[in-house]
């Protein structure tokens, strides 16, 4: 009997994935946050003179947030996929939907980058 048969490793692994899920979601968030600043501050400004490259550095500044939190969501998924691959049947809990965690956080990471590619090709 291996120490695996217990149902608190696959809890942990889960626990894991979803504390990396909320990583993403700050991370890409903080992106948001960012690139918009650079729009309030042009909107604020109101045809006053902002330093050079404001704008663009708020935009780098924003996509690279969000570049990463897509990138925190792709590894932890892969890292997941990883884990339960060295599980046997017998050690996943049953009933356990343990696809619904990694699909959020594709589904994360694929919003953070459509944000992303439309954050720069409109601003």
């Amino acid at each position: 009997m291996s120490y695996l048969d217990d149902p608190r490793v696959f809890f942990a692994a889960e626990r894991t994935l979803l504390a990396w899920q909320r990583t993403a979601i700050a991370l890409i968030g903080l992106g948001f946050v960012v690139e918009r600043f650079g729009l309030f501050m042009r909107v604020v400004s109101n045809g006053a003179k902002l330093p050079p490259g404001h704008a663009h550095t708020s935009l780098f500044f924003g996509v690279l947030f969000l570049l990463a939190g897509a990138a925190v969501a792709s590894l932890s998924t892969w890292q997941f996929r990883r884990f339960l691959r060295e599980l046997s049947a017998v050690e996943i809990p049953r009933g356990q939907l343990v696809w619904a965690g990694p699909m959020i956080n594709l589904l994360l990471a694929a919003a953070a980058v459509a944000m992303a590619t439309w954050f720069v090709f409109t601003g």
